[in-house]
């Protein structure tokens, strides 16, 4: 399964309830103000570490960028994705589940 997540963690409790959710194979796509919960040193980084031995998490670099981020921002395991990676994610997925 793939999730999306495209609010801020800061506005939004969407990044919590995913990763309580997500089971152990799954993907987990940031991208929009989801890229934020990708950033070292935020309250959210042992959150996303301790996640990332069981899931998949990728950030979009477009948003990354757009939103004045560079890939040297994100915490140590997270993938980087383009839009193609992001087409593939979801053809590579059964189902997309979008948290809000």
């Amino acid at each position: 399964m793939l999730h999306t997540i495209n609010k801020s963690p800061f506005q939004t409790n969407a990044l919590e309830s995913c990763l309580r959710f997500a089971r152990s194979g799954h993907s987990v796509l940031l991208f929009e103000d989801g890229i934020y919960a990708a950033l070292k040193n935020t309250r959210f980084e042992s959150l996303v570490k301790s996640s990332l031995t069981d899931v998949k998490i990728y950030v979009l670099v477009a948003d990354l960028e757009a939103r004045g981020m560079r890939t040297d921002n994100i915490i140590d395991g997270i993938k980087t994705a383009e839009y193609g990676d992001f087409v593939d994610l979801v053809a590579n997925n059964k189902s997309v589940q979008a948290w809000l």
